[in-house]
């Protein structure tokens, strides 16, 4: 292609080139590092899974093994919406609006935020430290809170993104 976006690979580097805001610009490397590591993570315990359940055949073992590869397709998709969107809207000629490239960072950044906060909310007990008391109270509450509720936070970040392409577009 004449424009230098070749797909999702190619829409990270043409996207650092196209948008005028800095905070994007480190979104961009930050979204696809961050995008990287869950990957590489999801894949590794994805063999390990395979690996440990190998001798057992089908069933619901096979239906966990699909259901942890779509947990990491939802983990890994809103790390790369924000650099897709601003790459697809550069693209399109649609405008260089650089609030949309700023705020579209912004939510990207909020989403790894709470895939941190989902992770010390799912932390199992007997795993728990105490944390730095500047942030103890905060963590505690985290800590006390169901583990199932460690989804939250990555949701409502993700329908962040969603709510602030549809608004900006």
């Amino acid at each position: 292609m004449p424009d230098g976006y070749r797909g999702v690979f190619g829409a990270f580097p043409y996207a650092f080139r196209q948008s005028d805001s800095l905070v994007f610009r480190s979104y961009v490397l930050v979204g696809a590092l961050a995008a990287l590591a869950t990957t590489l993570l999801f894949g590794a315990g994805l063999v390990v899974l395979i690996a440990q359940t190998a001798a057992v055949e089908g069933g619901s073992l096979t239906l966990s093994r699909a259901f942890y590869t779509v947990v990491g397709l939802f983990v890994v998709a809103p790390l790369v919406a924000p650099v897709l969107l601003v790459a697809r809207r550069h693209r399109r000629a649609e405008g260089h609006d650089a609030r949309y490239d700023l705020v579209l960072s912004l939510a990207g950044y909020l989403f790894v935020a709470s895939l941190y906060v989902g992770l010390v909310i799912t932390v199992p007990a007997d795993q728990q430290t105490a944390p730095p008391a500047a942030v103890a109270p905060v963590v505690e509450t985290l800590y006390a809170l169901p583990q199932v509720a460690g989804v939250v936070p990555p949701l409502v970040a993700a329908g962040i993104i969603v709510v602030a392409h549809r608004l900006l577009r």
